[in-house]
């Protein structure tokens, strides 16, 4: 069974629709809504171990979402834009927790800032909001190392005897994860440029 295009039927064309009130919306919603449920958790209560399990809830319905919009025909225009967005946010917000909590050190919340920062200046310079780009491969795989590294790393805090090997694996996925979250940034650029200058160079002549 694939894990990146889940749920699509072969030959049915994948068509994005104006609904709002959809079963992935919903969960994408859902699992934005998890982020301070995490953060109260870790900083809080020091639940680590309820807190990786939040993460995991988070991460399955990451996928579960897309599955269900491709598998039932409901994917929206909405859905489009809002699900790569939660998926940002929802990182960066853990991330900065994690920092505050003194799981991670600054650079990590940084590896993840930069791109960001660079794509979210060119969008507002080249669209004045988001650029409705299509969600690259890469990008698909760099979001689900992350949200898979993530828990783990959270899990290799509890006093366990495998605390060790969880954190060796969660940092081999977030490594990786990170390196796609350069890659597909490096793409996105060249994606938004080639965009945007098409736009402007047609919205010129149109004068």
């Amino acid at each position: 069974m694939k894990f990146i295009g889940a749920g699509a039927r072969p030959g049915q064309p994948l068509v994005h629709r104006d609904a709002v009130f959809t079963v992935p919306n919903v969960l994408t919603v859902v699992r934005f809504l998890g982020v301070p449920l995490f953060i109260w958790l870790v900083l809080s209560e020091h639940e680590y171990g309820y807190g990786a399990l939040v993460l995991a809830v988070m991460a399955s319905t990451d996928w579960v979402d897309g599955y269900i919009a491709r598998r039932f025909n409901q994917m929206s225009n909405l859905g489009r834009v809002m699900d790569p967005i939660a998926d940002r946010l929802s990182l960066i917000a853990v991330a900065v927790t994690l920092v505050i909590a003194g799981v991670v050190e600054w650079w990590y919340l940084a590896a993840l800032l930069v791109p960001d920062a660079v794509l979210l200046a060119l969008s507002v310079f080249y669209f004045h909001g988001h650029p409705d780009l299509p969600v690259s491969r890469i990008g698909k795989i760099r979001t689900g190392l992350l949200l898979v590294g993530t828990p783990l790393l959270v899990l290799s805090k509890l006093p366990v005897p495998a605390a060790d090997v969880y954190a060796t694996v969660a940092w081999i996925f977030l490594g990786l994860g990170l390196v796609g979250h350069w890659i597909a940034a490096y793409n996105y650029v060249w994606a938004i440029i080639s965009k945007g200058r098409q736009l402007r160079a047609n919205d010129g002549g149109s004068h």
